[in-house]
């Protein structure tokens, strides 16, 4: 596969439609469409279903999307750090996972004394954003600890997260100002899906994750989760501030007695070469 022929795919799957994909990439349609077609024989694979007006891409076609989108952003990151004037210091440095404010510090003083440093963040799940670290369209991303020191390099940031749960208002719990182990044990739980975390509070509870009764997990959980419990389906395992400042009425927190805290750490591929702007990132972050 050619750089160029992934840069049309990847138009025709942003455009939905290959007459627009071909504005835009200022070609000729019928040669966009015999680019297509060829892409399709050499992978063996369907990836475009061809409706009247818009392309759909099959279950093929949306992985080549992904792979391409890293690949592209590969390239270019790997072309501009190449090309940066050594004496200047310039370039992308692409952080994951959930950005703490001592990320944006450190980056704000990078920034201020090289403006030609910028920052693109990225938002998704543990797996997603550590499979991007690995892939290297991500110079670092952000988990929460424990870190696999097998696999990465890391160092812990300031900020803390305290553990607790979340339940309804009309729950027995709430008339205490803490959850405790025997809490957690009598309930149905909803729980982060990453088994170092799930090992992590059935340790604090004294027992094993098998003897914890886990409803369901989540990855990331996007806006206020007061439905989720409400729902009945279980009640949340969750850091505190992931949640809003003003919880919905409906819900209460609960913070783990004893507190269970767990920090955050900022990750790297360990062995990793990282670009200029991203080694003078981390240095400032760790002298702050």
């Amino acid at each position: 596969m050619e750089i160029r022929v992934l840069r049309y795919f990847l138009a025709v799957a942003q455009e939905e439609n290959i007459t627009r994909a071909a504005q835009v990439l200022h070609i000729a349609q019928p040669s966009l469409s015999k680019q297509m077609m060829e892409l399709e024989q050499e992978l063996g694979k369907p990836l475009l279903i061809r409706g009247k007006r818009h392309v759909t891409l099959t279950e093929e076609g949306v992985l080549l999307r992904k792979r391409a989108e890293e690949i592209l952003a590969l390239v270019s990151r790997t072309e501009q750090e190449l090309t940066t004037d050594e004496r200047q210091l310039t370039g992308t440095i692409a952080i994951g996972g959930n950005v703490q404010p001592s990320l944006l510090r450190a980056a704000a003083a990078l920034c201020s004394r090289y403006p030609g440093v910028s920052f693109q963040f990225y938002s998704s799940d543990a797996t997603d954003v550590t499979e991007r670290l690995e892939h290297g369209t991500l110079d670092f991303t952000t988990l929460l600890a424990p870190v696999d020191t097998a696999r990465y390099e890391s160092t812990l940031l300031p900020e803390n997260s305290r553990w607790g749960l979340l339940v309804r208002t009309d729950d027995p719990a709430v008339e205490k100002p803490y959850a405790q182990r025997e809490d957690i044990l009598n309930r149905p739980l909803v729980m982060h899906r990453r088994s170092a975390l799930q090992k992590e509070i059935a340790a604090w509870a004294h027992t094993r994750p098998e003897g914890l009764n886990i409803a369901a997990t989540y990855n990331v959980i996007y806006g206020s989760p007061t439905e989720l419990v409400q729902s009945g389906l279980g009640s949340l395992l969750i850091t505190r501030d992931l949640l809003d400042a003003q919880l919905n009425p409906a819900v209460r927190f609960l913070p783990l007695n004893p507190p269970l805290e767990t920090q955050y750490a900022l990750v790297w591929k360990k062995h990793a070469v990282l670009s200029r702007a991203a080694e003078a990132f981390l240095a400032i972050l760790q002298a702050q």
